[in-house]
């Protein structure tokens, strides 16, 4: 059994523990849950394990390679003895001691860990919280490990015990424990480590024992009189995985970018987090570190999104489930298009609990990523049923946002209409396309759906009012069409695909124009989309007519869906108010 699978069987156990932590501290009135903050986090615990089915030569490759031919001493019938898988579990966590503790004491190690620290609450679910991205280094810590010869499945099983451990002490419901807080990390000590207070931080980093900090320097009691404020000192203030981590990587690439000297150019990487070069600091300043700005984030949810939450929840908790039990056995390239599925399933979420989203354009994007992978995996039932459900998503959004907009009284109704047909003529299209002997009308479907395209990107603007896109995109057009008839373009074809390439290289055009007018950052969303539209037509008019590419659904479809969510996004961005868009 892999240990993607037996965290799978944990998982259950993990969410009982949750449910009674929380049922705890309903009862004694000290609740230290949210919805957004829980889910957030054991999203990003999802993301963690997805991520590593991708990082599995730098957690154990590497450390297989080294035991395998540079260990000082080799005796696997110790370390596989009761003796030696004791010593091999105290070895581990000596290792993790100092590398929990250089990720707070390095900017590139906390950049990782960060993650772990950015819940503003302290429960069961912040345990769940972990990084993608600590084995691009942490592996570096455990080579004494593996030049001690302990064999790699030891050292796999040690791993996974030191880091379950670390799930119970993540709670506010347990006190102090006496004799054993002197000796093992427990929930108080662990409460003073994810702590911003100036008398807590950076303290006690023992994964099971807290002897190490003991023995080095780094232990802090938790104080009674002052109570443990959590997060981290650059506020997250986001329920976005994605940028969760890369928040603090890309605050030391923009300083390493900006600073003038080399030197210091590496050493906003390698210094401690904070520190900053004089001449950056004095560019771009940022404000010091005070325990009153330390607000809360929650956005305000209302009660059909927290609905909404914990059903997108549920079903991204079993999809992740069902990835994780296979993830060892099955081919990369699958992998690869199921682990992007859940992750736009959970950049999703995040939106909407965040509120920069509303729940149908979730739905549209996450049904988009369906319809891709079961076209490119070859679920054909799946894939008819996700296809269409997409561009029904978008437009129930469409309707949705015509109404709240009529409602408050800004309504051009001849804009949403052509905004309509222009969905309607994808949607039919895509049915037609769906099935063999269709081709025909299904170029016919788009080739309408392209003219309300145009119709509606004309709308208050001159007739292609930037030349030199007019120009480019035909331009690609003759030459994409050269492309085709040398590669064997049917006759019969001929005319009916000259005509499609001149309807979307001129929508294109009118896209890219009304852009150059508007100067906004919608009518650029809807402009590169129109540019996706023309790169997914070309994908797929290469791959059936002159050369099979590989994979060819996922960059045909990812790209067609890419267009149709810019172009819809920047409409209603661009068409309707804020607080309406939010919505839906």
């Amino acid at each position: 059994m892999s240990p993607s699978q037996i965290i799978v069987l944990a998982t259950p156990v993990f969410l009982l523990l949750i449910a009674i932590e929380l049922a705890v501290g309903w009862r004694r009135q000290r609740n230290t849950y949210r919805l957004a903050d829980a889910v957030s986090s054991i999203s990003l615990g999802m993301l963690s394990q997805t991520s590593a089915a991708f990082t599995h030569l730098l957690r154990i490759g590497i450390y297989t390679a080294l035991f395998e031919h540079v260990a000082l001493w080799r005796n696997d019938a110790f370390w596989t003895s009761l003796p030696g898988w004791l010593l091999a579990l105290v070895f581990y966590d000596f290792c993790y001691y100092w590398l929990h503790r250089m990720g707070h004491e390095s900017a590139v190690l906390w950049a990782a860990h960060a993650v772990h620290h950015q819940s503003q609450d302290y429960n069961l679910s912040t345990a769940l919280r972990q990084t993608s991205s600590g084995a691009l280094l942490g592996w570096i810590f455990y080579v004494p490990m593996a030049l001690a010869g302990v064999p790699p499945l030891v050292f796999g099983v040690v791993a996974l015990i030191d880091l379950l451990y670390q799930f119970w002490v993540h709670t506010e419901q347990v006190g102090k424990l006496g004799w054993f807080d002197r000796w093992f990390c427990s929930p108080s000590n662990h409460r003073v480590h994810h702590a911003v207070n100036d008398a807590y931080l950076d303290k006690n980093y023992g994964g099971i024992l807290i002897l190490w900090d003991r023995l080095f320097g780094t232990f802090k009691d938790e104080d009674d009189h002052e109570k443990c404020v959590y997060g981290t000192r650059g506020l997250l203030n986001s329920w976005d995985p994605l940028w969760a981590n890369a928040q603090v990587y890309a605050g030391l690439a923009h300083d390493s970018w900006h600073a003038h000297r080399w030197a210091d150019k590496l050493k906003v990487w390698i210094k401690p987090p904070g520190w900053r070069p004089a001449d950056v600091a004095e560019r771009f300043p940022k404000p010091a570190f005070s325990m009153a700005q330390m607000q809360i984030f929650q956005p305000p949810m209302s009660r059909a999104v927290q609905w909404f939450a914990l059903v997108q929840f549920a079903v991204l908790l079993t999809g992740v489930g069902a990835f994780l039990w296979q993830a060892d056995t099955a081919p990369l390239a699958h992998n690869a298009i199921w682990f992007a599925v859940l992750l736009v399933g959970q950049w999703a979420l995040g939106a909407v609990m965040q509120g920069r989203i509303g729940m149908l354009r979730a739905l549209m994007l996450q049904s988009a990523a369906l319809a891709t992978a079961t076209s490119a995996l070859g679920f054909t039932e799946w894939h008819w049923l996700f296809k269409p459900l997409t561009m029904v998503f978008a437009l129930v959004l469409v309707a949705a946002s015509a109404y709240s907009t009529s409602a408050r009284g800004l309504f051009d109704s001849k804009t949403w209409l052509l905004l309509a047909a222009a969905l309607a003529g994808s949607l039919a299209g895509d049915v037609f396309l769906m099935f063999q002997g269709f081709f025909i009308p299904g170029l016919v479907s788009f080739l309408v759906a392209h003219l309300f395209y145009v119709a509606l990107f004309k709308r208050g603007q001159a007739w292609f009012p930037h030349f030199g896109a007019l120009a480019a995109t035909l331009g690609i057009g003759v030459g994409m069409y050269a492309f085709l008839w040398a590669g064997g373009l049917p006759p019969s074809l001929r005319m009916p695909v000259a005509a499609y390439v001149l309807v979307i290289a001129l929508m294109a055009a009118q896209a890219m124009g009304r852009a150059t007018v508007l100067r906004s950052g919608p009518a650029l969303r809807v402009a590169l989309g129109a540019g996706c539209f023309m790169l997914s037509d070309s994908l797929l008019a290469t791959d059936r007519f002159v050369t099979a590419l590989p994979w060819a659904p996922v960059w045909v479809l990812s790209t067609y869906y890419a267009a149709q969510v810019l172009i819809v996004s920047g409409w209603l961005a661009y068409e309707a108010p804020d607080e309406i868009t939010a919505s839906t």
